[in-house]
């Protein structure tokens, strides 16, 4: 499976880029690149809370410098740089710059950041659009981007997506909804 660290269970929306550096780096210097952590992807909170003409852009007192310039530091360190995206017109925290009606927009700005890994999740989706038609859109940017980048759908399992989800492009896919940081979490014991 692709491993790496994701900056929602440490971070939130309140990640940065210097915190994110920081992970990058102790992946390197606590041995775990070796065993095949090979992912840092930014998730939810690193975009401008609206589109700038139309495409996404960095959270500039999180992000000072563009996506480019973090993917190039993890590149550097010889680890792979992801991004987070929505399936829907918002992000879950509520920004509006989700994909939907923005895929191959968005999947040039990911050539251009350098990113190697997409988490796709599926909040503010719209409900006259069947869900595998919006992960089937972003999967055709993605294959036609002329990068290799990594399709990491997130749908929660639900609309049946075990049946689907593959066909759409998707390399990978969660098929539970959000764990947290706790044992609990992950093995349905939490309340």
């Amino acid at each position: 499976p692709a491993m790496g660290w994701n900056s929602w269970n440490a971070f939130g929306s309140g990640n940065t880029a210097a915190l994110t550096k920081i992970m990058a780096e102790k992946i390197v210097e606590l041995g775990l690149k070796e065993l095949g952590y090979q992912y840092v992807v930014l998730d939810d909170g690193c975009y401008k809370p609206e589109r700038v003409d139309g495409a996404l852009s960095n959270e500039n007192v999180k992000f000072p410098e563009d996506f480019r310039a973090l993917s190039d530091y993890v590149h550097s360190l010889g680890l792979k740089f992801g991004m987070y995206n929505d399936i829907g017109t918002n992000l879950c925290a509520g920004a509006a710059v989700g994909t939907c009606g923005h895929e191959d927009v968005d999947a040039r700005s990911y050539i251009a950041w350098g990113v190697d890994f997409l988490k796709y999740d599926f909040c503010f989706h719209p409900m006259t659009v069947r869900p595998d038609t919006l992960y089937k859109r972003m999967g055709l940017a993605l294959a036609n981007c002329g990068r290799d980048i990594l399709f990491s759908a997130c749908n929660w399992g639900m609309h049946e997506s075990e049946k689907w989800m593959r066909s759409v492009g998707a390399h990978m896919y969660r098929s539970t909804g959000d764990i947290f940081d706790s044992y609990a979490s992950f093995t349905k014991l939490a309340l």
